[in-house]
């Protein structure tokens, strides 16, 4: 039997809050849609020469990866807090500068046993909406070094 597409709305994003005493991952909320690019920041040496026989030939000099994610600005409905998530990566993490500007991050598929996990930067996306809309929020992670995994645990 052949194997079945997944769901797009099962994928789980997660900050960790470096300030927590202890080990710590905020769901980020309201994600509507994301976009994962494995080849972000990838970069090639031509290695054509005169005995490629007129075929283009390369090397992957550096690998790269980035993850867009968007969707609703989202709040508490009682204390009208931004999503955890969300405000860790807007008023935390998107502050951060130089060695300081890294932090973790993690998906995964409600299907998988593993998470992805990133040390990576993020870049703050637009917020806006229209009349009849919804408050937007978008922020782009991109990935420094090689990713890992973790077992997905209780």
């Amino acid at each position: 039997m052949a194997g079945r597409p997944i769901d797009a709305r099962g994928w789980i994003f997660e900050v960790q809050d470096l300030d927590a005493d202890t080990e710590t991952w905020l769901p980020i909320s309201g994600i509507t849609t994301f976009t994962h690019n494995p080849g972000e920041n990838e970069e090639t040496v031509d290695t054509t020469a005169f005995d490629s026989d007129g075929q283009y030939e390369q090397d992957v000099m550096q690998r790269g990866a980035s993850l867009e994610v968007e969707g609703q600005y989202r709040i508490d409905k009682a204390t009208k807090a931004q999503d955890p998530g969300q405000a860790y990566v807007d008023r935390v993490w998107a502050e951060r500068l130089g060695i300081d500007s890294r932090n973790p991050v993690r998906w995964r598929h409600n299907t998988q046993t593993k998470w992805v996990v990133w040390d990576a930067t993020v870049t703050p996306g637009e917020q806006g909406g229209g009349t009849n809309d919804k408050t937007s929020w978008s922020a782009t992670v991109t990935k420094c070094g090689a990713a890992t995994t973790k077992d997905v645990t209780p």
